[in-house]
């Protein structure tokens, strides 16, 4: 009679345990897909925020017309990658960013430019959706750390296999990327 009560505690112990893991597996998903979100809600920002810029820098710098189109279509580009691609929006990511770092390079030369207040705003607002984007990445990043880490362990990796849960990418970027946009004069 005790080993069939043992045995009964011991199958409950770890129904119970597996149960715990698997909704453990579900928040971490969750998580990773919610700060995902998050990323994308400031890249749009950053994406709306692009051809205001343009357009202002278009009316001081029209013969710098070929600078522009690019950084637009850049943009288009970045819009295009599936929110589902965190390794691609970071490559397309990493290209907006060398283009948008041109535009500030364009109004070095052209003072009226840079005194353009609404130029100026753009600026600041622009650098604000950076820094979100950045707090936005450093989040994901170490939600994803956490999800990887319970996927890639023992014990919970056996829960997360049977359970489908997956590694998720990293939002990355190159080494040049790593130094701050300069939107400021």
């Amino acid at each position: 009679m005790n080993i069939l009560f043992a045995s009964i505690a011991i199958i409950a112990i770890v129904a119970v345990w597996g149960i715990m893991m698997y909704n453990k597996g579900v928040r971490l998903r969750n998580q990773v897909e919610e700060s995902w979100s998050s990323i994308s809600v400031q890249l749009k920002r950053r994406y709306d925020l692009i051809p205001n810029l343009v357009n202002t820098v278009k009316g001081y710098a029209r013969h710098e017309q070929e600078t522009l189109e690019k950084v637009i279509n850049l943009r288009n580009q970045a819009q295009a990658v599936p929110q589902s691609d965190p390794e691609g929006q970071a490559q397309a990511e990493q290209a907006l960013s060398a283009g948008i770092r041109s535009i500030f390079a364009l109004a070095e030369n052209y003072p009226n430019l840079k005194a353009n207040e609404n130029f100026r705003e753009l600026q600041q607002s622009l650098a604000d959706v950076e820094d979100h984007i950045q707090h936005a990445r450093r989040y994901y990043n170490a939600v994803v750390r956490d999800n990887n880490n319970y996927v890639e362990t023992f014990p919970s990796m056996i829960i997360a296999q049977m359970g489908g849960f997956t590694v998720s990418p990293y939002f990355e970027i190159e080494g040049e990327e790593r130094k701050n946009i300069r939107v400021e004069f």
